[in-house]
């Protein structure tokens, strides 16, 4: 496999606190990547670097063999790494089918003229059809996004998110707040479209990790603590002791 995501020597300060420290991270194509640690471990900060919401204070990241240290998450979202949940956009009053359709209008450089006729937007239906369709939302094709259960409402972000054809996803703690049902079937969706592009994910239930995740990044204190497929990080000592054993996930 190739590297497609490398981040070395990460640190971000605030204020003299250090969140961040010397984190060495490769995320490689085809995989599905989990950064995981218990609360205060710098697993969101990391995140955010890395999908350039923050500027490291020391370090470098490349995504696909190109410099992204100092770029815009916008310019990076153009190069083909899109973080869900925060670049895409649930309008609640539009429909299933008028949400990825915007995302496909802003994919393809025209604006969002919400006052063009439907006869004009209908051209990117089938497309948008598509992409309901990858995310098993076909049959809520024109039901309001508002009316969504919680767990549909992440289907529909995800598939504007794959509107905008990204090489890679990065999700930020994707199950957050769902009952089993919905986690096992955005569970699956993620399995899905990981067939042809690379995920990192921020997830705190150790279950969906040791169910999706290829490799495992395990933070501590701001540090990398272990790295490894679920087996070898679940039988880290270290590991035991400041995250599992401590009741978080």
């Amino acid at each position: 496999m190739t590297v497609l995501l490398e981040a070395r020597g990460l640190r971000k300060e605030f204020e003299g606190f250090v969140a961040v420290n010397n984190v060495d991270l490769t995320v490689e194509r085809g995989t599905i990547h989990a950064l995981i640690g218990p609360n205060g471990a710098g697993k969101t900060t990391c995140f955010n670097l890395l999908t350039k919401f923050l500027q490291p204070t020391a370090g470098r990241i490349t995504y696909d063999g190109r410099d992204i240290t100092r770029m815009s998450p916008a310019d990076i979202a153009r190069l083909g790494m899109v973080r869900s949940f925060q670049i895409s956009a649930v309008f609640p009053d539009l429909s299933v089918l008028q949400n990825v359709r915007l995302a496909l209008q802003r994919q393809r450089g025209d604006s969002y003229d919400f006052w063009r006729s439907e006869k004009v937007l209908s051209r990117y239906d089938d497309d948008a059809r598509g992409y309901v369709d990858q995310v098993g939302l076909s049959d809520f094709l024109h039901l309001r996004a508002a009316e969504l259960s919680y767990g549909r409402k992440r289907a529909l972000e995800i598939a504007t998110t794959l509107a905008l054809e990204p090489q890679m996803l990065l999700l930020d703690e994707p199950m957050a707040g769902m009952g089993q049902e919905d986690i096992q079937r955005i569970s699956a969706l993620i399995r899905r479209i990981a067939a042809n592009r690379t995920i990192l994910m921020v997830e705190h239930n150790l279950k969906v990790v040791a169910d999706l995740s290829d490799r495992i990044t395990v933070l501590a204190r701001g540090e990398i603590l272990a790295e490894g497929d679920y087996a070898t990080v679940s039988r880290s000592p270290e590991v035991i002791d400041a995250y599992i054993g401590a009741g978080h996930g």
